[in-house]
């Protein structure tokens, strides 16, 4: 090789390494170095496909193709099949192979639709980085028939240098895209971190999600009483519950668990559609999303606790000011009363009774309100359940035996439950029934904690409806399912009546995204 010669190779050469490096366009790279190598090898057409999974494959760059291949926009080479793809797709083109004859251009041949100029057969270079392959290089020339050594080995180091650089572009674009989606997931973030309630968030994720994933489908469930109930949908066809979580981890379709300190309480199920199937960033991104929304379902569990702390709080604030102010001015008021009567004399009857009902309208007064205070304010909660119990029970006139082998783990809200429902039971015994004594039984098991009240009375009769005797029993059972309880009756003519209740641990409850 003449030095002239072997300057313009290694210009060329040269050329080729700063385009692979320096372009991050698929197309315009490949297209470029293309046409540098044919310019390089003295080669009159090339075409580079990349292949995926059979039968997909892409013409992503061509020089100098004849009239046979390039006609109706390039038709031949977008479709079909030939001999070398089959070899890729077989695993037998692992090294560049000599002569391969053209079947696309013998098609043309045999249906007279072009001019060949010349070219019948091409040499075929697979484009891998030494780990993968990602397509083939192909180039031919006029009556050419033979490729030597020198020019395969040359092409095949090119081959690998475009190898190279197709993955490293394509680890780029990647890379570019999970940037985009992360951004987009920022912004579906700051939406559902905006909502104040759990069917907000629900609902703000699949519409959002589906505005910026490009979703086809989505739809959010919430876990209750082990079944998984549906709160928002968009773009298909959901179940209303799921019993059973199906598998749906692939292309088109997934389903996330959302996840609250190891326990799932919500699903998010997503549907790509056949056109844009999803990518392991898009799997990825919807994980990182249903993370966001544990964290922002916490957030509002907490700003439920916290507003129902502080509305313990202004409960206890207004019993203590009726306590010292109403309170002990009805007492005065009572005082004042009894003193003026006394100080009035036996001969103005009329006067004297009008001060004795005025007395008894103020102690009555009094007593309702001790009981108001009793039920804003439980007075000796501080001191356990089992004692407030016993000191509401002794303001009704009630003796109760206390069954507490331990003092079972029960929380703040699950103590003021339990408080509230046997109260309202010690109320129901004082109003319905004759009896001065009832039994509490605290017990509890590795799920949760439960209470059970009962007395000797005459009971419930089995016909009546037990829910509209009182407002009473409707707030209990209320009560308890609001805290993601049970709550039951159960009651036998003329042999009393038990009330049972039980409270799951924090941990245990299966409501915390409702």
């Amino acid at each position: 090789m003449r030095a002239y010669d072997r300057v313009e190779e290694l210009t060329i050469m040269k050329g080729i390494a700063e385009t692979l490096n320096l372009c991050n366009d698929m197309n315009e790279m490949l297209q470029a170095v293309l046409e540098k190598l044919l310019e390089l090898t003295h080669l009159e057409a090339g075409w580079i496909f990349l292949v995926d999974e059979e039968p997909h494959y892409t013409l992503i760059a061509d020089y100098g193709l004849p009239p046979a291949l390039s006609r109706e926009e390039k038709a031949p080479m977008c479709s079909g099949d030939c001999h070398c793809l089959h070899r890729y797709w077989n695993n037998k083109l692992t090294e560049p192979v000599n002569i391969i004859e053209c079947k696309r251009i013998t098609e043309a041949v045999k249906n007279r639709r072009g001019d060949t100029e010349g070219i019948s057969h091409h040499a075929t270079i697979p484009l891998g980085d030494g780990t993968e392959f990602f397509g083939m290089l192909n180039v031919a020339a006029p009556f050419k028939e033979h490729f030597s050594e020198e020019e395969l080995t040359l092409m095949q180091s090119v081959a690998y240098q475009i190898g190279t650089a197709i993955k490293r572009t394509r680890l780029y674009h990647e890379e570019q895209k999970r940037a985009e989606l992360y951004e987009k997931l920022n912004k579906v973030v700051r939406s559902i971190n905006k909502e104040e309630d759990i069917p907000g968030l629900c609902q703000t994720t699949v519409t959002k999600g589906m505005a910026h994933f490009g979703w086809q489908a989505a739809a959010m469930y919430v876990k209750k009483n082990h079944v998984y109930i549906k709160q928002a949908s968009s773009g298909g066809e959901f179940s209303e519950e799921i019993k059973q979580v199906p598998e749906k981890n692939g292309e088109s379709e997934a389903i996330h668990h959302i996840t609250i300190k190891d326990e799932t309480v919500g699903l998010l199920h997503t549907v790509s559609g056949s056109r844009h199937p999803f990518q392991r960033r898009d799997t990825e991104v919807q994980q990182a999303l249903v993370r966001n929304m544990a964290l922002a379902a916490e957030s509002l569990n907490l700003q439920k606790e916290r507003r129902e702390l502080l509305l313990h709080e202004e409960r206890k604030r207004l019993a203590r000011d009726l306590h010292d102010s109403v309170n002990q001015k009805l007492f005065s008021l009572s005082l004042t009363a009894r003193g003026v009567k006394e100080m009035i004399p036996n001969d103005q009857q009329d006067l004297r009774e009008m001060l004795e009902d005025m007395l008894l309208l103020s102690q009555e007064s009094q007593k309702e309100m001790r009981s108001l205070i009793w039920q804003l304010r439980p007075v000796g909660i501080e001191e356990g359940l089992s004692a407030a119990l016993k000191k509401y029970a002794v303001h009704l006139g009630i003796t109760v035996d206390i069954d507490m082998k331990q003092v079972p783990d029960w929380s703040g809200n699950a103590e003021e439950t339990l408080w509230r429902i046997g109260q309202e039971a010690l109320n129901n015994i004082k109003k319905h029934t004759n009896e001065t004594t009832a039994a509490v039984h605290f017990y509890e098991t590795k799920t949760g904690a439960g209470m059970v009240l009962s007395d000797c009375g005459p009971g419930i009769d089995d016909h009546e409806d037990v829910e509209a005797r009182t407002l009473g029993l409707t707030s209990m059972r209320e009560r308890a399912e609001l805290a993601g309880g049970s709550f039951s009756i159960h009651s036998v003519k003329g042999r009393g009546t038990e009330v049972r209740v039980f409270l799951p641990h924090k941990g245990n409850r299966k409501e915390r995204m409702e």
